[in-house]
């Protein structure tokens, strides 16, 4: 299970942040961006810098638009990351169309979900009134 946080960022853009584990014991983020119109190898830059500058291990740009042939370049030049407890290696920038994310492709990160927090006791109704009622 992964956790996903959009938020604004301090450059105005919005970006959710997902976590992963990658069985190291820290938290990994993946931060997705999602952009309409028209597109370019700027946004890859722009992206490649917030995975850099948030120290995050992976980054998606989702658009309606298909890459360029520079766009696909500049993704590929920011490298793979090759979890140490995975045999799996992942591109470090991905670019994801919405027609793919609706045709079943995923974004690729390990699979392995961050369990930070215990779940709670479910509690009926019933065994809730008294926290309210004297």
């Amino acid at each position: 299970m992964a956790t996903l946080i959009l938020r604004q960022a301090q450059d105005g853009e919005r970006r959710a942040n997902r976590f992963f584990d990658d069985k190291s014991g820290q938290a990994k983020q993946v931060i997705v961006q999602v952009k309409s119109g028209h597109i370019g190898v700027n946004h890859v830059r722009d992206l490649k810098a917030v995975i850099e500058r948030e120290k995050a291990a992976i980054g998606a740009l989702i658009t309606l638009r298909e890459p360029t042939k520079p766009m696909l370049t500049e993704a590929a030049l920011a490298g793979i990351y090759e979890p140490k407890e995975f045999p799996d290696r992942y591109p470090r920038v991905q670019i994801l169309t919405i027609e793919e994310l609706l045709a079943g492709k995923k974004l690729e990160y390990p699979a392995h979900g961050v369990a930070t927090f215990a779940k709670a006791e479910r509690k009926t109704k019933t065994q809730q009134e008294g926290l309210f009622y004297l």
